[in-house]
């Protein structure tokens, strides 16, 4: 099986190198091999477990977000938020390249691997993971998030289901994410000795709170993008 791959390279400040391989199953667009054997005490499901979490500690013992930061988190424990580094990003398409913080630079990843990880919450940001743009702006992010959800009504007309024309459903996916955003960082903060993965969260967290409040006040912003479609 032919997996998608997406490397993610970072030069921290001291010049030495950290480089991740997060690998997608084409099948089901989630994660393989990115779970470390031996896993720390904070990512057991009942940790600081979501309020809404549909799974089960007898058949999930591990939350599955949780273990597949562990790399990340453990990697990157040492470093500063406002830390520069740069990051590059190798696809089988393109190379994108940044000079950025660190946080900013393990929130992009981050923003791939929870939408790949499993978790029931994430599961319909997979196609966005499939498609992932490193390094993504809120202005990006909310085009692609609310043009992935429109596809996704297209399909389900297309099989003679409600289409949610009215973005209620997306707002309602990010209000969870905001929900599995607070518990992440709860994790986190119990274990981590610096505030780069923990700030990381939360401007992936931003970019939740962002949306609810795009689809209501701010879509409209994007209206002249589309000119030829409404002429």
């Amino acid at each position: 099986m032919n997996t998608i791959a997406i490397q993610y390279c970072f030069r921290l400040p001291d010049n030495s190198s950290e480089d991740f391989k997060l690998e997608l199953n084409p099948n089901n667009l989630e994660l393989t091999g990115n779970i470390p054997q031996s896993l720390p005490a904070w990512t057991r499901l009942y940790f600081h477990q979501c309020p809404h979490c549909p799974l089960d500690v007898l058949t999930d013992p591990y939350c599955p977000l949780a273990a597949n930061i562990v790399n990340i988190v453990q990697k990157f424990d040492g470093l500063i938020s406002y830390d520069k580094i740069r990051v590059d990003v190798i696809t089988q398409e393109r190379r994108i390249s940044q000079h950025t913080t660190a946080q900013t630079g393990i929130s992009s990843m981050m923003g791939l691997v929870i939408a790949t990880c499993g978790c029931p919450h994430t599961a319909y940001f997979k196609a966005m993971g499939r498609f992932h743009l490193p390094l993504a702006s809120n202005e990006e992010t909310i085009f692609r998030a609310t043009s992935m959800y429109l596809l996704a009504q297209y399909f389900l007309k297309m099989e003679g289901q409600h289409a949610d024309l009215e973005l209620e459903g997306l707002t309602k996916i990010y209000q969870n994410m905001q929900i599995v955003n607070v518990a992440i960082a709860n994790r986190l903060r119990s274990t981590s000795m610096s505030d780069s993965s923990i700030n990381a969260i939360i401007i992936l967290d931003n970019y939740a709170k962002s949306l609810p409040y795009a689809i209501e006040k701010s879509l409209e912003n994007l209206r002249h993008l589309f000119l030829p479609f409404l002429t």
